[in-house]
């Protein structure tokens, strides 16, 4: 099993910075990638920011230039720096680790987000 613990959710002003952080515990060697994604209120799930085992990253358009995925293997933990953040970031960002083969998705619990001024 995996499990998934997310951090450093809060309140911050348009134009401000959070950093999100991951740390995944359990069988960690069946993780392939690990993401972000973030849903608003009436809106679906999208994804933000992926990474995988061998250090590829993908982020959604909305956030290039101003979001980065990052980790760190010695902790396990992968995480979200977020700048320049924008009113329509404001959503609930939740964790996921992709595993190998057919074990699944497993997702965190989610972090709140919330960009205001």
């Amino acid at each position: 099993q995996v499990r998934l613990v997310e951090s450093g959710g809060g309140l911050v002003q348009p134009g401000g910075s959070l950093r999100l952080s991951c740390a995944a515990s359990g069988s960690i060697f069946s993780i392939n990638a690990m993401g972000w994604h973030r849903q608003a209120p009436g809106k679906q799930r999208e994804l933000v920011a992926s990474i995988t085992r061998g250090g590829t990253t993908n982020h959604a358009d909305s956030v290039k230039g101003r979001f980065t995925i990052s980790r760190d293997n010695a902790k396990n933990t992968v995480y979200l720096q977020m700048n320049s953040l924008k009113y329509e970031d404001t959503a609930v960002y939740y964790c996921n680790a992709i595993r190998y083969g057919n074990l699944g998705t497993i997702w965190g619990q989610g972090t709140q987000v919330t960009v205001s001024s």
